[in-house]
């Protein structure tokens, strides 16, 4: 099957729903099917330094990637997303869309203009959505009268978890399959021979929580000796940041944007992931990237995260509570037996339930029921 995985957001910049679709496109690729990925891209120069000052990454996208514009930085939902909005959007997806010829296309969160609105337009083949975010969403509440009717050109919804189908159902009203994120599984893992580090992978945005680590640092430094790796954030953002809170930064590693195999390396080396996000998370593909690599999480018990965290490989902490984050780091790295018990859990969690083979089992199911097509066929439209 000729599959077309449709993302607003652009390549050039990290983000979790970036993250699944490329993820998505391997798994699938695996399963024998042709697939691309529509979304931005933002070439380096000195107009993308000036509409995107911040690190990413900057080479030539992979061949499965078709860019169709560059991104801006949009304010949604307590993210800062990169979005394609440029008009000129509309006619390079038709031109794609005419050239490729795809039999089923899977947009992800598909009332976000320009890419995927645009795509909804023009599509003459079955679509399937699926739909990432939750919380308030009240930019639905300006987007819905203005292409909300947009939602009847897609044949079947999915939401990533039980959160997002109900934020959804707000304001799309509707049937939502849930098929969680899924996660990118390493051959091996040991839960042992760790490093004496934990990590902090995310972008540093508010709602991420970076602050209440960082402000909590040195007495976590002080009584474990920890090293800790921030990943995915701008240093120059993070720098800015323990300057503020005036934290030194003995012990801090900033690694800024690291590749796929970069993170996996680096979550195979540590003793814990911290994820302590304050809010506005609708699934928690973070912690599910840790129990991958049997990795114990320190998380905030946050709404968005209910449904990933398990008390057998993880441990919750009220989100914004330095105190507890620094007993709660520091208990769990003082009992290796209990740590590695956690992490082997983890690691049968994320086997279990999220590993992309299996997700995609259950996506090529979903293609099959709104193309008609099965294995060996194909079908352009």
């Amino acid at each position: 099957m000729k599959i077309g995985i449709v993302v607003p957001f652009s390549w050039s910049w990290w983000g979790a729903v970036v993250e699944h679709a490329e993820l998505q496109a391997a798994a699938l690729e695996a399963l024998g099917h042709d697939v691309r990925l529509i979304m931005g891209n933002d070439p380096p120069g000195q107009f993308t330094r000036v509409l995107h000052p911040r690190v990413g990454r900057h080479d030539e996208p992979p061949a499965n990637v078709v860019p169709v514009g560059r991104s801006v930085i949009v304010p949604a939902n307590g993210s800062l997303p990169n979005i394609v909005l440029s008009p000129r959007a509309f006619g390079r997806i038709r031109r794609v869309l005419e050239r490729e010829r795809f039999d089923v296309l899977h947009l992800h969160e598909p009332m976000t203009p320009a890419i995927c609105t645009s795509t909804l337009v023009l599509a003459r083949t079955p679509v399937v959505a699926t739909f990432h975010a939750s919380g308030d969403l009240g930019w639905m509440r300006f987007g819905t009268p203005l292409w909300g009717f947009l939602i009847d050109r897609v044949d079947h919804r999915i939401a990533v978890s039980e959160r997002a189908r109900t934020s959804q159902q707000r304001w799309l009203p509707g049937h939502y399959d849930v098929i969680p994120n899924g996660v990118l599984v390493p051959d091996e893992a040991s839960v042992g021979d760790r490093e004496h580090r934990i990590v902090f992978a995310g972008r540093q945005e508010p709602r991420k929580g970076l602050h209440v680590l960082l402000a909590a640092w040195p007495e976590i430094h002080r009584r474990t000796g920890l090293r800790l790796t921030v990943a995915g954030a701008d240093p120059l953002a993070v720098r800015l940041l323990l300057a503020r809170h005036r934290v030194p930064d003995a012990g801090i590693d900033v690694v800024g944007f690291l590749s796929q195999d970069d993170l996996t390396a680096t979550l195979l080396r540590a003793k814990a992931l911290v994820a302590p996000s304050l809010g506005q998370e609708s699934f928690g593909m973070v912690l599910t990237r840790a129990f991958a690599c049997a990795l114990p999480v320190v998380a905030s018990d946050i709404p968005g995260y209910r449904e990933v965290l398990d008390p057998a490989a993880a441990v919750s902490v009220p989100p914004g509570d330095g105190r507890a984050l620094v007993d709660a780091i520091s208990d769990l790295v003082g009992d290796e037996g209990r740590r590695e018990q956690l992490g082997r859990a983890a690691r049968e969690i994320a086997v279990e339930r999220y590993s992309w083979p299996g997700i995609a089992r259950r996506l090529e199911g979903v293609y099959e029921q709104v193309t008609g097509l099965v294995r060996g066929e194909a079908r352009a439209a």
